[in-house]
């Protein structure tokens, strides 16, 4: 799913929102969270960090991003380094949550947030390269194990209920 894969930073932010998903062979839902943290204190916040955020996709500004800046304020900068822009974010706190919301903050403000958005049906996290922004599944024909074609099976699944219909 290699044209899934988000601009810059915000491949981190994608790649931390896909450590809850539902595989295809089980299709039970799998959290690989614990596994993914350099500390086991931060569980419980990035969890619902986490699930913030998956429910803000695709939302060009979303509200929850608030609450979460107060609790995790970001510091602006001027980076001397040409290869990136010339304001950056960065959290006050230094806390892992800190460090995402600076990624999602600046992927707001160059409007890259709403493009990232969630499979409706193995909730796979994707950024939506399209010209018009209209994707909506992770992959719409099989490609291998990590993909199940999930805008095919839904496709599939339209046009068998109309025609029983």
């Amino acid at each position: 799913m290699t044209d899934s894969v988000a601009p810059g930073a915000l491949e981190q932010v994608r790649t931390f929102l896909n450590t809850w998903w539902v595989p295809n062979d089980t299709r039970v839902a799998e959290d690989r969270l614990p596994e993914t943290l350099a500390d086991p204190a931060d569980l419980g916040e990035m969890a619902e960090l986490r699930a913030a955020l998956r429910a803000a996709l695709g939302v060009e500004r979303p509200a929850v991003l608030a609450s979460w800046l107060e609790r995790h304020p970001l510091r602006a900068g001027l980076s001397s380094d040409p290869e990136s822009p010339p304001v950056v974010l960065t959290p006050e706190d230094g806390t892992a949550a800190g460090r995402v919301l600076a990624v999602v903050a600046e992927a707001v403000r160059a409007g890259q947030w709403a493009r990232l958005k969630a499979c409706p049906d193995c909730s796979w996290v994707f950024y939506d390269h399209s010209r018009n922004g209209s994707r909506r599944w992770c992959v719409m024909s099989p490609g291998g194990s990590d993909s199940r074609g999930c805008g095919s099976i839904a496709k599939v699944r339209a046009y068998r209920e109309r025609r029983r219909a």
